[in-house]
């Protein structure tokens, strides 16, 4: 048996609650053992039971305030160190300007002693070498492929590409950007049109500064370039450029030209970049809607393509069980 804690019931939180209890046979036969919750943290208590919560329950109400189980006034942090819990998955929304509390619940955990796996971007575009160095020293293993791209498996090709060297990266990885360029380009939508039907679907906040701003792609650059080329920085060494300046007319005129106007993060020769480029109508990044897309240019063995759906609580549930799974086969169980 391997336990798991859980910070963060929203909805990617939900998802990841969900898949274990449709899909916990499925898991267990893969790894050979059994993946029960321990804790699930909100911030107001937790639902606690060293044996294991029923989900059933839970999937069924979701409402974890209503569980049997439910805890008001513990306090995440400070419990995280001393629960059951062998992998804590850190599953709470992205701070940009601080990574908190993720940060800390992050920190705190592999102080601790636990193995971390995380869909929260704001720890380690801020703190990716803090994180990494603390996990080694610990001897723990930390994991944190669905914050970029979700069930994309773009974090692994540090291992799957080891022969070679990254030198490159072009990337779509917004999907409420794409998807709204995407709709500037097919539907002839002004951008104040295409955001509004972003926000009406759920692709956008009611304040989409981090994704029209292009924030939020920055950050996601700079986790792939720190772990898949080695480097060490953070979101305030990236350049960068949103696409609210993007104009129905200048969408018409790279059509015209065989051209799209897309918001690509690039990184090369120690340069990070978002930005509006045009691109070939051709392109293997000239992606729509909200899929991502991913070119890694290596030194020796060309360029390598990734695609996917990059956003969505399953998405997200789905490269976070992953990498539970990943971490869970050399536990103890």
């Amino acid at each position: 048996m391997v336990n798991l804690s859980l910070i963060g019931y929203g909805t990617v939180g939900k998802d990841v609650v969900r898949s274990v209890a449709s899909k916990g046979v499925l898991f267990g036969e893969k790894i050979q053992k059994k993946l029960v919750f321990t804790e699930i943290y909100e911030n107001d208590g937790a639902v606690t039971n060293p044996k294991g919560i029923n989900l059933e329950s839970l999937v069924a109400d979701g409402n974890l305030r209503q569980h049997p189980d439910w805890k008001p006034g513990i306090k995440t942090l400070d419990h995280i160190v001393r629960g059951a819990g062998q992998i804590i998955i850190e599953a709470t929304p992205t701070n940009p300007n601080t990574g908190e509390p993720g940060l800390s619940h992050v920190l705190a955990a592999i102080q601790a002693g636990k193995h971390v796996v995380s869909s929260n971007k704001g720890p380690f575009y801020l703190q990716y070498a803090k994180i990494l160095n603390l996990a080694k020293e610990k001897k723990v293993k930390v994991r944190f492929g669905a914050t970029v791209g979700s069930a994309i498996p773009i974090l692994a090709a540090k291992d799957t590409l080891a022969g070679c060297e990254v030198v490159e990266i072009q990337a779509i990885i917004n999907g409420t950007s794409n998807f709204i360029l995407s709709r500037m380009t097919t539907e002839n939508e002004p951008f104040e049109l295409a955001l509004k039907e972003a926000q009406q679907l759920g692709y956008a906040e009611a304040d989409p500064t981090l994704d029209v701003g292009g924030y939020d792609a920055a950050g996601k650059l700079v986790i792939l370039a720190n772990h898949l080329m080695g480097w060490s920085k953070t979101i305030k060494d990236v350049k960068i450029e949103g696409i609210t300046r993007v104009t129905s007319e200048g969408v018409e005129l790279a059509k015209k030209k065989g051209l799209l106007i897309k918001q690509i993060a690039f990184a090369k020769d120690g340069k990070l970049e978002v930005g509006l480029r045009l691109i070939p109508q051709t392109s293997p990044l000239a992606t729509m809607g909200t899929l991502n897309a991913i070119m890694l240019r290596t030194d020796v063995a060309g360029d390598y393509y990734f695609m996917g759906r990059g956003a969505g609580g399953p998405e997200a549930a789905t490269g976070i069980l992953s990498d539970v799974i990943y971490i869970a086969r050399d536990l103890p169980g």
